[in-house]
């Protein structure tokens, strides 16, 4: 545990090794968007054949998150963080050299099984390699390199593109691979010995079916640039099948992926809601704010990179502070506020007429950003600090992958929402009123969401509350 770190270093350090766990897949999340009209030109591609670059990563990431966070819990955490590294790292210097586009996509999918692993563990380590005092710092950070990774990508990989080629996307990984590397078998705990819950089986079937299931509701999000058609209704319908056959799977498995018991938790089901959700919220950002930027306000590309940038970057200063207030003050009073911070910046957005200018756009937008930072920070802590060390791994890939199904559902449904709203299929030959009257109006939506998980939130604080007036609230367990 804690006194573990201080023997083999200080906690200064287990921080960087965990940080530098969250920066990376992040940075590859990001970075790679921006290479994909040089790999069509380069490779000789279409644009649906190159969009795999980008759908293989993220499909391998959100897919596989529990189930590698659950494998930590049995095999070690430690062991498993350090062969999801070497796995990153040797997936980015095959990216590297890759002569075809095959090759480049069999790339991504490995560094999107070294990225789920990396995300799973790194949070459940906290749990262990951080003193419980400073756990809301350390999400914090984690917080911060996440969004460090985010804003950071699209700019280095345009400079490392226009200097070196796409190669160099990622080439640059290995070298901070290494570092990760050598920092968590330096710094890092080591393994404890192994309860009897922890030797346990894997449950194959319940891993697989998840895995299915969730591919089936990525693709139907993703596929069809927006456009729902007879494909992505079968992959939902397909989806919704294989949520049933997972609960009935669990429900008998004699060493289930999940226990269904888990969600009776009322902090921990309110917090994957709540995470959901506001991701959702902000996946919207992503979606709208380019368009708006660009038509309604008329923006140059270069002024409109600038500006959404600042949303990232504005994560990033809040993370670390927001860390030491829920420390300082609470994990359930700073999910609210957060949250509170959200409603107000969706609902200046919903309002803001255009006249405002880019002022209009970025003060409401910093609001809604360090509002989800401290939502984050506090989200995570609040359930990590109740888990069972035998489910860390498995509570923490469950709760990357609420946030990754915010994201996939959010540039789906909250663009629909816009392009109903603006009453353009054509943004770029929609009117300047219409692409304003859309932002505010998928706003207005966003706004409700968040109140949704505002109400949520209290729920969970009176529910929690009663519970520890009844004589203490069980831990998650397994």
């Amino acid at each position: 545990m804690a006194g573990n770190v201080e023997r083999k270093g200080s906690v200064g350090w287990v921080l960087a090794s965990l940080a530098l766990c969250m920066l990376l897949p992040s940075l590859g999340t990001s970075i790679a968007n921006v290479a994909l009209p040089t790999l069509a030109e380069s490779l000789g591609a279409s644009f649906q054949q190159v969009q795999w670059v980008v759908l293989a990563y993220l499909l391998a990431t959100t897919t596989l998150i529990v189930g590698v966070g659950r494998l930590g819990d049995i095999t070690g955490r430690r062991r498993l963080l350090l062969t999801g590294i070497v796995l990153f790292t040797a997936a980015s210097g095959l990216g590297s050299v890759a002569s075809g586009l095959w090759l480049v996509i069999a790339a991504r999918a490995a560094q999107g099984l070294g990225a789920a692993v990396m995300l799973a563990l790194s949070m459940a380590l906290v749990g262990e390699a951080v003193p419980k005092t400073r756990t809301g710092s350390a999400m914090g950070l984690l917080g911060t390199m996440s969004a460090v990774g985010t804003a950071l990508g699209p700019t280095l990989g345009g400079i490392l593109i226009a200097g070196f080629g796409w190669q160099a996307i990622f080439l640059v990984n290995v070298p901070l691979g290494l570092m990760a590397l050598v920092l968590a078998h330096s710094y890092l705990p080591p393994d404890g010995p192994s309860s009897e819950a922890d030797r346990t089986g894997f449950d194959g079937v319940g891993t697989l079916l998840l895995a299915l299931t969730l591919a089936s509701y990525a693709l139907a999000m993703t596929m069809g640039r927006g456009r729902f058609g007879p494909v992505n209704i079968a992959l939902l319908l397909a989806a919704a099948l294989g949520v049933g056959l997972f609960v009935l799977v669990e429900a008998r498995a004699a060493s289930p992926l999940i226990r269904l018991t888990s969600f009776r938790d009322p902090v921990l089901s309110a917090s994957l809601a709540m995470s959901a959700l506001v991701s959702t919220v902000v996946m919207a950002t992503l979606v709208v704010g380019p368009f708006y930027l660009a038509r309604g306000l008329g923006l140059e590309p270069a002024l409109v990179g600038i500006v959404m940038s600042a949303g990232p970057v504005i994560a990033a200063f809040t993370g670390v502070p927001a860390g030491r207030l829920v420390d300082r003050l609470g994990a359930e009073r700073m999910t609210v506020g957060g949250l509170a911070g959200m409603v107000v910046g969706c609902s200046v957005l919903s309002v803001a007429p255009a006249s405002l200018g880019i002022a209009g756009y970025l003060i409401p937008i910093a609001l809604l950003t360090a509002g989800y930072a401290l939502f984050q920070t506090a989200n995570n802590t609040a359930v990590m600090a109740e888990v069972s060390p035998d489910q860390r791994g498995v509570v923490s890939g469950v709760l990357n992958l609420s946030r990754n199904l915010g994201l996939i559902t959010g540039a789906s449904v909250m663009g629909a929402v816009f392009a109903l709203a603006a009453g353009a299929g054509d943004f770029g030959a929609a009117r300047p009123e219409a692409v304003a009257t859309g932002m505010r109006v998928t706003f207005a939506v966003a706004a409700a969401l968040v109140v949704v998980a505002l109400v949520i939130a209290g729920a969970s604080v009176a529910l929690s509350g009663s519970g520890r007036r009844a004589g203490g609230r069980d831990r998650i367990v397994a």
